[in-house]
C-alpha cells in the first residue's frame, strides 16, 4: 500500500456577520455493491429492467419469507474494506432497523447497527492544490436498499417499483474530518475511484448506485483541532443531515448554502435544529425533510431470522491476495517506471479502464511520449466525440502503441503521427499499413533535405539577410522546407541544418 505523509490543508473559513466559521462534515456513503443478487434473495440487481420484474418473495415482504445471506456481497464488503486499510470483523450481526414507508414493504431494513463487518479504515484524499487529507473510516456495514417510489406519473396516485429493494447496499460512513465542500467532493470521488478499481460498486450517480449523506456542522476556528482531540464531536454545533446527494458538484452547493444557514441563525440567536433536509438546485437551498431520528427512534434490535455471521481468517487473507493494485500505489509506480509528472499520472489512474489502456500503449515503449498521446489526443478525441469511454475507443491500445512506436524510431514525425492518428481512429487501419500505403514515412536523408534548404536560401537572400541580423528569423526557413518536404522531413535534422547553413 502507498502511504504518502502529507500536511493537512487549511481547513474552509466562512465569514459571518459577527464572527468567522470553519466547517465540520462527516459523510454517509452508500455504495450498491457489484453482485448480480440481492443481498438475501436471488432476484437479478439488473438495472433498467421492467417495473416490479426483479422481485423475490422475500424483497416484497410476503409473510413467512426468509432472508438467505449472498455470500458474494459480504465478500465484496470484505473486498471494501480491504481497499480501505480497514479492521475486518470477523464477527458481525444484522439488526432490523423499524420505519414504515411505501416502499419498504416489510416494515423495516435489515442493516448492521451494532456489529457491522467492517470497523475503522482510512482514506487519503488529494487536493487540487498538492495537499492531502486523511479521512477516517468510522464502519463499513452492509444493508437492503428500499424500492422506489414513483410520483410523476399520475395526478392522483403514486406507484412503487421494487425492484431496487433487497438490493445490497455498503453504507461507508466517515468521521467528522472533512472541512471543506471541495474536501467531500473529493472523498466521495476518491471512495468511487478505489471502488472502481475494487470491482465492488460501478460508482454509477446517476443510477443511484452510489449516493451521500452529508451531515454539516459549523464550529468557531480551532475548535475542532481542540475538541477532536479527545474525540468529543458534540462541542462542534449542531448537524444536520442532507440526504441523497448524487452529484459531486451538488455536493459542494449542499454543503456551502447549508453552513450560511446555519451561520446566519447563529448569528441571529437561534438554534440550528438537528434535522434531515434536501437540497433544492434550482433554488440553491436546503429545506427541512423531517427531524433527525436518533437509533432508539428506529426500535433496533437483532433479526431474528438471521444468525451472527461469523467468516474466517483464511478466507479474508484469500481476498486480501487477490487484491488488485490500488489507484495510489498504481500511480506512484507509473511515475516511478514510466517517469511521469505528477499530474499526468493522477489523470491516467484516475480511472481503472484509463490505467489499463495506458499501460499497455507504453509497455516497452517511451512512457512520457505514449502519456503524451494517451492524454491529449485520445482522451481529446473521445471528448469531442461525446465523452465517449476507453471501452469505445475506435483506436485500439495495441495500435496508439504502434503510433508511438513509429514516432520514438523516427519513422515518422509528430505532426504526420496525428495524421495517422486521424486515420486509424476513424478509419480502423493499422498505422504501419498507413505509413506504408500512403507515403507518410519521414524524410531521415540528410542530403535530400540539404538540397530543400539550399534551394529556400537561393530562392530567398533578403529574408537570409534578415535571419543573419536575427537569428530567431530562422524558424521561417524551418517551416518552408518542411512545407517543400510536405511534412516528411525529420524536424530536428531540418533545424540543425538550416542553422548550419545560415551560420
Amino acid at each position: 500500500m502507498l502511504d504518502l505523509d502529507y500536511d493537512a490543508p487549511a481547513p474552509k473559513v466562512i465569514a459571518g456577520a459577527q464572527h468567522d466559521w470553519e466547517l465540520v462534515i462527516g459523510l454517509e456513503v452508500h455504495a450498491q455493491v457489484a453482485t448480480s443478487a440481492k443481498l438475501f434473495s436471488g432476484a437479478s440487481t439488473l438495472f433498467g429492467a421492467q417495473p416490479n420484474s426483479n422481485v423475490a418473495f422475500v424483497d416484497a415482504g410476503m409473510p413467512g419469507m426468509l432472508p438467505v445471506i449472498n455470500e458474494g456481497c459480504v465478500a465484496q464488503a470484505v473486498r471494501t474494506g480491504l481497499g480501505l486499510k480497514a479492521q475486518i470483523n470477523l464477527r458481525s450481526a444484522f439488526d432490523r432497523k423499524n420505519y414504515f414507508y411505501p416502499d419498504q414493504p416489510s416494515g423495516y431494513q435489515i442493516s448492521q447497527l451494532y456489529h457491522p463487518i467492517v470497523g475503522e479504515g482510512e482514506v487519503l484524499v488529494e487536493l487540487g492544490d498538492g495537499t492531502a487529507r486523511r479521512v477516517r473510516i468510522e464502519r463499513i456495514h452492509l444493508e437492503q436498499d428500499a424500492g422506489k417510489s414513483i410520483h410523476d406519473m399520475d395526478p392522483n396516485m403514486s406507484f412503487v417499483d421494487l425492484n431496487r429493494s433487497g438490493v445490497a447496499l455498503m453504507e461507508i460512513v466517515s468521521r467528522p474530518d472533512i472541512r471543506s465542500p471541495e474536501e467531500a467532493a473529493a472523498y466521495v470521488a476518491k471512495l468511487r475511484q478505489i471502488m472502481r478499481y475494487l470491482g465492488t460498486c460501478d460508482g454509477n450517480m446517476q443510477n443511484g448506485n452510489l449516493r451521500a449523506d452529508v451531515n454539516v456542522s459549523v464550529c468557531r476556528p480551532g475548535d475542532y483541532e481542540r475538541f477532536s482531540e479527545t474525540g468529543d464531536f458534540g462541542h462542534l454545533g449542531t448537524r444536520c443531515e442532507i440526504k441523497n446527494m448524487n452529484s459531486m458538484r451538488f455536493i459542494q452547493a449542499a454543503i456551502e448554502v447549508e453552513a450560511r444557514r446555519q451561520i446566519a441563525l447563529i448569528e441571529d440567536g437561534r438554534e440550528v435544529v438537528q434535522e434531515t433536509r434536501l437540497y433544492d438546485p434550482d433554488r440553491n437551498e436546503t429545506r427541512s425533510m423531517r427531524s433527525k431520528e436518533e437509533a432508539h427512534d428506529y426500535r433496533y434490535f437483532p433479526d431474528p431470522d438471521l444468525l451472527p455471521l461469523e467468516i474466517e481468517q483464511a478466507w479474508v487473507d484469500d481476498i486480501a491476495a487477490a487484491l488488485p493494485e490500488l489507484p495510489d500505489a498504481k500511480k506512484a509506480r507509473f511515475i516511478e517506471t514510466f517517469g511521469l509528472s505528477d499530474y499526468d499520472a493522477s489523470v491516467l489512474t484516475a480511472d481503472v479502464a484509463n490505467a489499463a489502456y495506458f499501460e499497455e500503449v507504453a509497455q516497452g515503449r517511451d512512457g512520457k511520449l505514449a502519456a503524451n498521446w494517451v492524454i491529449n489526443e485520445l482522451f481529446g478525441r473521445l471528448r469531442k466525440d461525446g465523452d465517449r469511454a476507453i471501452a469505445d475507443s475506435p483506436i485500439s491500445a495495441a495500435r496508439l502503441g504502434q503510433i508511438v512506436a513509429l514516432i520514438k524510431s523516427d519513422v515518422i514525425s509528430g505532426k504526420i503521427a496525428k495524421d495517422v492518428f486521424d486515420i486509424a481512429y476513424t478509419q480502423g487501419r493499422d498505422p504501419d499499413e498507413i505509413v506504408e500505403t500512403e507515403g507518410l514515412e519521414q524524410v531521415t536523408d540528410t542530403g535530400a533535405i540539404e538540397d530543400a534548404v539550399d534551394r529556400i536560401i537561393a530562392e530567398n537572400p533578403a529574408q537570409v539577410e534578415k535571419a543573419k541580423q536575427n537569428p530567431k528569423l530562422a524558424g521561417w526557413f524551418v517551416g518552408q522546407t518542411m512545407k517543400a518536404t510536405g511534412g516528411k522531413a525529420n524536424p530536428k535534422a531540418v533545424n540543425e541544418i538550416v542553422a548550419r547553413k545560415l551560420a
